[in-house]
C-alpha cells in the first residue's frame, strides 16, 4: 500500500528514519533523533503545504484503519537501552545448534551443555555448521577450536576468518574414551579400531597393547554407527559411553584415554554479536595481520596488551590464504621467501574496557588487517572428567 499520498513528508521521513535504523548499535539516541527530523520536516509542510495533501489528512487524521497502517510501519524491534546492557546474555531454551559429528558426538554434548533444552543438529563437516548458522537453518553452532592434548582444530581457525559469524562464548568439557565393540565381542578379538584422528593419539598407550590396525573417520560418534551398520565383529571404535547406548554397543574398556586431564575447548557462534560488560570476566578474540614484518614488529604488536596488563591465555598463527608467501630482499644475495601470517589472539578482557579498546588503537598501529572475532564471557565453570553418563 502506498502511503505517500496520506502522510505528510515529515510523517514519511519518520518512518523512513525509524526503519533504516540500525538499533543494535545505534543506542536509544536513534528515536528522539528520528523525531526531532520528522518535527523539522512538519515544520517545513505546514507552510507550504498544498490544499490535496490538506484534504487528504483531514479525512484520515482520526480514520482507525490509517492509525492500525501507521502503527504497524513503525513496529520495529526496541532500540537497546542502558537497562538492556544490565541483562545476562540469553542462552539456549529451544534454539537450534548446529554441530559437527552425529548423535554421540562430543560436539553434541557440548552444545546440550551449552545451550541446555537446545534442538542439536548435527552436521557432516565443520563448514556446513557455520553454513547453517549464516542461512538461518540454526540458530547457534558450537565447534571445537582447541584441545588439551592435540592442540589447535586449524580448520576452525581458518573458516573462522572465511565466515563472518561472531564468537558469543566457549564451553569446555572433559573428553572421556570408552573403547567400543559389538555385543560378545572381547577386546582381544579385535583386528582394528576406528575413530576421529585425535581420539586415536589419545588412547596410544592402549591401543599400542592390544596390537590393532588404526583407521580415521570424521567424528568418533561416526565410528560407533559404522561398526553397528556394517556388523563388523572385529572392528572396535573409540567414542563416549553415549554413543554406545546409541547405537547398541558394549563398552569394551572405560576411560582409555592417556591422559585424564584431557578437555577440549569449544566456540559457540551466532550470526550477531552480544554487547560486551564489564559485570563478570570477558574473554576477547581477534585476528590481525602486520603491515609490515622487521625486527620486533610482533613483539611491539603484542606489546600493546601487556602494557595495560591484559593477559593473553592463546595466540595461533596461520598462512595467509591470499598472500602465502612473503618476498624480501636479501641482502643483495638473491631473494628470501617466508610465509604470510595472520595471527588468533585470545585475551582476558571485555570490549566495553577502556584498557581493551586502547589496546586495540595500539594494535592497529602496526596491523595491516584487524578483525574482532568475539567478545564474550569466559567458561568459569568446574572441568569434571567427563563420566560415563555424561559422556
Amino acid at each position: 500500500m502506498d502511503l505517500s499520498g496520506v502522510l505528510s513528508n515529515g510523517d514519511l521521513a519518520y518512518v523512513a528514519c525509524v526503519q533504516s535504523a540500525e538499533w543494535q548499535s545505534a543506542g536509544p539516541t536513534l528515536s528522539s533523533q528520528c523525531v526531532r527530523q520528522a518535527e523539522k520536516e512538519n515544520g517545513m509542510i505546514v507552510n507550504q503545504q498544498d490544499e490535496i495533501s490538506n484534504r487528504k489528512l483531514e479525512k484520515l487524521d482520526y480514520d482507525s484503519t490509517f492509525r492500525e497502517t501507521f502503527k504497524g510501519l513503525v513496529t520495529l524491534p526496541k532500540p537497546l537501552s542502558i537497562s538492556d546492557l544490565a541483562k545476562p546474555p540469553t542462552h539456549g531454551s529451544r534454539l537450534k545448534v548446529a554441530y559437527q559429528g552425529v548423535p554421540g558426538a562430543y560436539s553434541e554434548l557440548a552444545a546440550t551443555k551449552a545451550y541446555p533444552d537446545c534442538e542439536a543438529v548435527p552436521c557432516d563437516q565443520f563448514e556446513e555448521a557455520f553454513q547453517a548458522v549464516e542461512l538461518w537453518l540454526s540458530d547457534r553452532a558450537v565447534l571445537p577450536i582447541e584441545n588439551s592434548l592435540g592442540g589447535s582444530i586449524h580448520r576452525n581457525y581458518d573458516l573462522l576468518l572465511r565466515h563472518r559469524l561472531h564468537i558469543v562464548g566457549e564451553v569446555q568439557i572433559g573428553v572421556h574414551h570408552c573403547l567400543l565393540g559389538l555385543p560378545g565381542v572381547k577386546k582381544e578379538q579385535l583386528k582394528r579400531v576406528i575413530s576421529h584422528p585425535q581420539a586415536l593419539a589419545q588412547c596410544e598407550h592402549t591401543l599400542s597393547k592390544l596390537g590393532v590396525a588404526r583407521e580415521a573417520v570424521d567424528d568418533t560418534a561416526g565410528a560407533a554407527q559404522y561398526i553397528t551398520d556394517n556388523n563388523l565383529h572385529d572392528t572396535g571404535a573409540i567414542a563416549s559411553a553415549r554413543a554406545a547406548e546409541l547405537y547398541g554397543l558394549d563398552i569394551l574398556a572405560d576411560g582409555i584415554q592417556d591422559d585424564s586431564g584431557n578437555v577440549t575447548r569449544f566456540l559457540m557462534l551466532a550470526r550477531e554479536p552480544i554487547i560486551p560488560r564489564t559485570d563478570r570476566p570477558f574473554k576477547t578474540s581477534i585476528v590481525f595481520a602486520l603491515e609490515m614484518e622487521q625486527p620486533g614488529a610482533l613483539f611491539k604488536a603484542l606489546s600493546a596488551f601487556a602494557l595495560r596488563d591484559i593477559n593473553l591465555t592463546k595466540i595461533e598463527s596461520r598462512p595467509q590464504r591470499n598472500r602465502p608467501l612473503r618476498v624480501v630482499d636479501d641482502f643483495n644475495h638473491g631473494v628470501a621467501k617466508y610465509f604470510a601470517y595472520m595471527f588468533y589472539i585470545d585475551f582476558e578482557a571485555s570490549m566495553a574496557e577502556r584498557r581493551a579498546q586502547n589496546a586495540l588503537g595500539q594494535l592497529q598501529e602496526f596491523a595491516g588487517f584487524l578483525r574482532m572475532l568475539g567478545s564474550y564471557p569466559m567458561d568459569m565453570t568446574p572441568i569434571d572428567p567427563a563420566s560415563r553418563s555424561a559422556s
